[in-house]
């Protein structure tokens, strides 16, 4: 299920690296000010235009980003760890048929 934009647009994310990432080991991949074009669907990308920043991060190191990035990551080609605590928030109100899974009052 993918929530509405004005939901998604209010999400961000915080990954805590427990390990250190880098372009051999899966570090996150993001295309710049891709989260401002809504929903962007990968089959729909220029990539004549579009370009892919890899995102290395240290150990203990922390990234905040919004979901809405088009973002991925490769496979691990140097057998290392990659671990991520990755933590979503919002503080927007789900239509009445949704629930979070965790909530703050």
């Amino acid at each position: 299920m993918q929530p509405p934009l004005d939901i998604l647009e209010n999400i961000f994310t915080i990954r805590i690296h427990l390990d250190d990432t880098d372009e051999n080991n899966g570090a996150l991949k993001v295309v710049p000010k891709s989260h401002a074009k809504g929903i962007y669907r990968p089959e729909t990308i220029d990539w004549e235009v579009e370009t892919e920043n890899i995102c290395n991060v240290e150990n203990g190191g922390v990234m905040i980003m919004k979901p809405l990035f088009l973002h991925g990551s490769n496979r691990t080609t140097n057998r290392k760890k990659r671990r991520v605590i990755h933590i979503e928030f919002s503080d927007r109100e789900l239509p009445e048929e949704l629930n979070w899974s965790e909530r703050m009052n």
